[in-house]
């Protein structure tokens, strides 16, 4: 089965408003907590009853949060019957840690260099220069 992503193309990086969006979804103890659980709880999601007992919040509070997850895309929820599956957008968390991680020693002396390396110690390829903060870059 293929994974799904909420990119436009699952290979790109996030551009500055992405990630943003995706940082301030994170950036309160309720939402991270709901978003920790369900990357926790693998690819088949939980429901919105079983989040809830995992998390011990009112239903309205958890609704708020699932939804302010969604928004930013960190999340997706599908419908299955009556129920509601939410589960973590594995591909665009990734995206979104890339988007730190790209950023790695580029204006360290031998930033390139290092970037390599610190890149390739935690798994993952990084571009060799960054252009999401090159002067005049655009979306």
């Amino acid at each position: 089965m293929a994974k799904a992503c909420s990119l436009p193309d699952c290979g790109q990086s996030l551009d500055l408003e992405q990630a943003a969006r995706g940082f301030a979804a994170i950036g309160s103890e309720p939402r991270l907590a709901v978003l920790l659980t369900l990357v926790r709880a693998g690819a088949g999601g939980l429901s919105v009853g079983d989040i809830q007992a995992r998390v011990d919040m009112p239903a309205s509070t958890l609704t708020h949060h699932l939804k302010f997850l969604a928004a930013a895309d960190l999340i997706e929820q599908r419908k299955k019957g009556r129920v509601i599956l939410n589960r973590a957008a594995y591909d665009h968390l990734e995206a979104l840690a890339g988007f730190l991680m790209d950023e790695c020693c580029q204006d360290a002396p031998g930033g390139a260099d290092r970037a390599s390396q610190t890149n390739t110690a935690i798994g993952r390829t990084a571009p060799s220069v960054s252009p999401k903060f090159r002067a005049g870059a655009s979306k």
